[in-house]
């Protein structure tokens, strides 16, 4: 199993309008199509403006074959014009088990 780590990185007050089109628009289609969301977070401390969400993965192939799916989805991609405009950066890491450690799934 393979953890990506998407972190974005939001416009000053435009938090709450991110995680309401998502909620309404883009959160269904994301879990529907990518399967094993592990976490979805705001920041509090640190960095601030922040959306950090985690998915799990069978391996890098199925992350490949699970992301060409979901930007071939129409509803995900006009959900994506809608909040493209809010997100100032974005940051992805691919994340691999140390070998001591073994993820439930």
């Amino acid at each position: 199993m393979i953890v990506e780590e998407r972190i974005y990185t939001l416009h000053i007050g435009k938090q709450g309008e991110y995680l309401s089109l998502y909620e309404k628009e883009g959160m269904a289609v994301q879990k529907r199509i990518l399967g094993m969301m592990l976490g979805y977070y705001t920041t509090e401390a640190g960095p601030l403006n922040q959306i950090i969400h985690l998915w799990g993965y069978e391996s890098f192939e199925d992350r490949l074959r699970r992301r060409k799916e979901l930007f071939a989805n129409a509803e995900w991609m006009a959900y994506i014009g809608k909040i493209r405009p809010l997100i100032v950066n974005q940051e992805n890491k691919i994340l691999i088990p140390a070998p001591f450690f073994t993820p439930k799934a």
